[in-house]
């Protein structure tokens, strides 16, 4: 056990100045950094910490090398502290390639994986799953690991953060959530915004332990979180702590702070965190005036030398622009072994489920987790029965929290797990769309590369279940629209069999789109099937008149389709995506140099509809090999209704694609 006396600030002459060294350093660095906004040589948004810095210098020493840190936006002293290089930060915000984040990333974006530091997050409350998931992998592998967050106490207001702390407290994980609450959450006061202002409190109702701490306060600020790290190392739980505080500055540079009057900022400076300790040291005689101005000369002379590092630092070359937007390497496509003569009958359902079984025994990194996918065995049934096998810890049932529960995954994918994130469904996906688009889509290039995002998303996608409107989505083409992800469609019982295990390879996010009309499904499939290319669209039924272009739950629609036309003489050859992105647009090019027609079926809507992108690659690229104008075949702009009739008529089927192919043929 550890002594209570090892839990409190031991205040010696050299401990007393090192806490104000640091409190200093943090502050005439961003004086500098507010002087070269105005000089334009940082740009973008600039969030200074003029204030809080005894929140970064009290916490943040108390955590070891090997424990995580996930900051705000207001991240500098944050950074600076927890041991980045300042002329690494400053390069950073100057936007060169030296920088900590190779110049991607900004003020508001600075990491360091030497450091352990998973950088500032621009979203408010973003990084708080991110930090679950890091503490969850941790937790998993048996680490002593704390994670520690920082945010503001604007984000008690977001989802993500009621999520995250229902999550951390559930599943007993060692976060430390550490909220600078400086009582504006950009222009609006807290008692505007918050109709419980005691922020701790918020923490107790999920039964994590908390505190309420003098922010201003350095030594305060370093005895609670002395306790708060102990308390998480000894327990594994989570802890709480409220440091109120105040920003002197405006929320950002751009801000002209009109929402709060000069003499209430005054009045704080008057008792902020650096001459509140400094007059406590000076007055008991523990520091003196000449170690002030030692501590101020030696600071200048590192802002000095940071100032000269930016400015000698060199901007990246324009032939670098995409780099780190997905691995440079990837693994080797997986050796495609000859099926065997030896099949077996099987529901595409099943062909998932023995998916995530073989990921499961394969790798003792990947796990489940998602809504009902434990006792209630999926909502597609994919997952039944897997609970009993595997046990709770790697099929993990969460709580109905998109948001927190895919940011969790995120966040343990990025600590070295594998996990498969189970989305009820596509249009549920939406409440996840910052995690998805700005976590996992993001961080590899914003980070330079640092911090990679192997984490696969499955998801139920499409229509003809009478489910109406709000649970009828085709949104994967959205999806395909963000760089950063792999967006992938299987229809076949080989690819829904397959695709997965080649998914949990890739060091990048991968997104998997199963058709609900497509679960039911049965089919022989070879006893020895395994891992698939992820990178090729297969070429499902070849022909010579025209090429049509689909996947997921079009294309037996579509396959059907062009037997019906083979009837009448018109012999089509189908394209199976397979993969909405990257586009295989190789393979489409090639079958249209054949074909001279196309028609792409798609069932997103049609107005900037993944149908359109591909037609627009084609006329950029095979123009000249069109004998007839592009056509595609999309779902109707409308919201998919509940009448059966009406479902029907609203999305692709074998009539229309029929239809639409002998329109190219001037055939009525």
């Amino acid at each position: 056990m550890t002594s209570d006396s090892s839990l409190k600030p031991h205040l010696t002459r050299e401990h007393s100045l090192s806490l104000l060294k640091q409190m200093i350093r943090i502050r005439r660095f961003e004086d500098k950094c507010a002087e070269l906004y105005t000089q334009e040589k940082i740009r973008g948004f600039l969030h200074l910490y003029d204030g809080e810095e005894a929140i970064a210098v009290g916490v943040i020493p108390v955590l070891e090398e090997r424990d995580r840190l996930v900051a705000t936006y207001r991240e500098h002293g944050h950074a600076l502290v927890r041991g980045v290089p300042m002329g690494a930060v400053l390069a950073e915000m100057y936007g060169k390639a030296e920088g900590c984040s190779g110049g991607r990333g900004g003020s508001m974006h600075l990491f360091s994986s030497a450091c352990n530091f998973y950088g500032g997050n621009a979203i408010v409350g973003g990084g708080l799953p991110l930090a679950v998931g890091l503490a969850l992998a941790d937790r998993m592998r048996g680490e002593d690991h704390v994670t520690a967050c920082i945010f503001g106490e604007g984000a008690v207001a977001e989802g993500e953060f009621h999520e995250s702390l229902n999550l951390a407290a559930l599943w007993g994980l060692p976060v430390l959530f550490v909220c600078e609450n400086n009582r504006y959450a950009m222009g609006t006061a807290l008692e505007r915004s918050e109709a419980e202002t005691d922020l701790h409190r918020k923490a107790e109702s999920y039964r994590i332990t908390s505190e309420a701490v003098d922010g201003m306060d350095v030594v305060a600020v370093e005895a609670a979180a002395r306790r708060a790290v102990h308390a998480i190392r000894e327990t594994g739980k989570p802890y709480f702590l409220e440091f109120r505080t105040y920003r002197f500055r405006a929320h950002s540079m751009f801000d002209a702070q009109l929402y709060r009057d000069k003499a209430e900022v005054e009045a704080w400076r008057a008792k902020g965190p650096i001459v509140r300790f400094q007059s406590w040291l000076t007055q008991n005689g523990i520091v003196h005036e000449a170690d002030i101005a030692a501590i101020e000369a030696e600071v200048a002379g590192e802002i000095a030398e940071a100032v000269a590092f930016a400015e000698a630092g060199t901007w990246e070359p324009l032939e670098t622009l995409t780099r780190d937007v997905y691995a440079d390497v990837r693994p080797p496509a997986p050796a495609i072994v000859a099926p065997s003569a030896e099949t077996v009958e099987i529901s595409y359902r099943e062909a998932v489920k023995a998916a995530i079984v073989e990921a499961l025994e394969r790798d003792e990194r990947t796990f489940l987790m998602g809504e009902d996918v434990g006792r209630y065995g999926g909502c597609y049934a994919v997952s039944k029965g897997l609970l009993d096998r595997f046990g709770p810890e790697r099929i993990r049932d969460t709580p109905l929290s998109e948001s927190g529960f895919t940011g969790a995954g995120i966040g343990a994918a990025i600590a070295g797990m594998r996990p498969i994130v189970e989305v009820m469904t596509v249009n549920f996906s939406l409440l996840a769309l910052d995690q998805i688009v700005n976590t996992a889509a993001t961080l590899r290039h914003m980070s330079n590369g640092q911090f990679p995002v192997p984490v696969v998303i499955r998801m139920a996608t499409g229509a003809g279940r009478q489910l109406a409107a709000q649970h009828s989505h085709s949104l994967e083409g959205w999806y395909a629209h963000i760089p950063g992800i792999r967006v992938l469609a299987p229809a076949t019982l080989e690819d829904a069999r397959g695709m997965l295990w080649t998914a949990l390879q890739e060091p990048d996010p991968v997104l998997i789109f199963e058709n609900v009309m497509l679960y039911n499904r049965t089919g022989r499939l070879a006893v020895n099937a395994g891992p698939v290319d992820i990178d090729r669209a297969a070429v499902r039924r070849a022909g010579r008149d025209v090429t049509l272009v689909t996947y997921g739950g079009s294309l037996f629609k579509t396959l059907e389709a062009a037997e019906q036309l083979a009837q009448e003489g018109i012999e089509a050859e189908v394209i199976d995506l397979r993969s909405l992105r990257p586009l295989d647009i190789d393979t489409i090019l090639t079958s249209v140099g054949k074909t001279h027609r196309v028609l792409v079926v798609d069932e997103g809507w049609r107005t900037g509809s993944l149908a359109a992108e591909i037609g627009m690659q084609i006329a950029e690229r095979g123009f000249f090999d069109l004998d007839a104008p592009l056509a595609r075949v999309c779902s109707a702009e409308v919201p998919i209704p509940y009448p059966a009739h009406l479902e029907q008529a609203s999305i692709p089927q074998t009539a229309t694609i029929v239809a639409a192919v002998k329109a190219m043929f001037g055939k009525g």
